[in-house]
């Protein structure tokens, strides 16, 4: 016998439903409000990926970072992330929306490297500081989606800093309590295009929903 919940639950919703009605009630939930179009977009899909409106008190975008975000993918920059799950869960096929050559080798991410692990173990540090120096080729002129690694954020805010790299677009969203707060006002302090998660909350489900809060949107 089927209970309450059963009866009320339609079983039939494919995942593109339920995403679609997911962001009706997150609208019809959040009301009216100030941000733009663009703006509202990257806010949503944090919202969505949290279930926490209060996100949107946190969310720094500079320096136009969509428009940015946007021109960098149609013109087929390399991508790089500070860990695999990072790099997985990021759609390819709307990356090709914009340029068909990008592939899921487009998007790298060092820090499983072995060369990484051995100089990270010889120098004392952590991978991702010794992944995202190695990286510096496909940073400069990139796009650079950090949710996981506080010290690979600070690394290339101090890269950028030095005009060693120029990142097209800058997601920073390391999530923790170490270096987090401030690899973020590192990067804040930078003019790069950039969208930023205030405080100690981030990772990489959102460092993925904010850069698909960019790029999924009409061409």
């Amino acid at each position: 016998m089927l209970n309450q919940n059963d009866k009320i639950i339609d079983w039939d919703m494919s995942g593109a439903d339920i995403e679609a009605e997911s962001f009706r009630r997150i609208d019809e939930e959040m009301g009216p409000h100030d941000y733009g179009e663009a703006e509202w977009r990257i806010i949503r899909r944090l919202i969505h990926t949290t279930a926490d409106f209060s996100i949107a008190d946190n969310v720094d975008l500079r320096h136009d970072p969509v428009n940015a975000g946007i021109e960098a993918v149609r013109d087929g920059v390399p991508i790089y992330c500070d860990s695999n799950m990072l790099a997985s869960g990021i759609s390819v096929k709307v990356l090709q929306r914009y340029n068909q050559t990008y592939s899921r080798d487009s998007i790298s991410c060092l820090v499983g490297d072995p060369a990484v692990a051995v100089e990270a173990k010889r120098r004392g540090v952590a991978r991702s500081l010794i992944a995202i120096e190695k990286a510096q080729h496909v940073v400069d002129g990139g796009i650079v989606l950090i949710g996981n690694a506080p010290l690979a954020l600070a690394a290339l805010a101090r890269m950028i800093e030095k005009d060693e790299v120029k990142p097209r677009l800058v997601i920073g969203m390391p999530v923790g309590f170490v270096h987090v707060l401030e690899s973020k006002e590192m990067l804040q302090r930078t003019e790069v295009p950039q969208v930023v998660l205030q405080g100690r909350r981030g990772g990489s489900p959102l460092a993925v929903a904010a850069f698909h809060g960019i790029i999924n949107t009409n061409i």
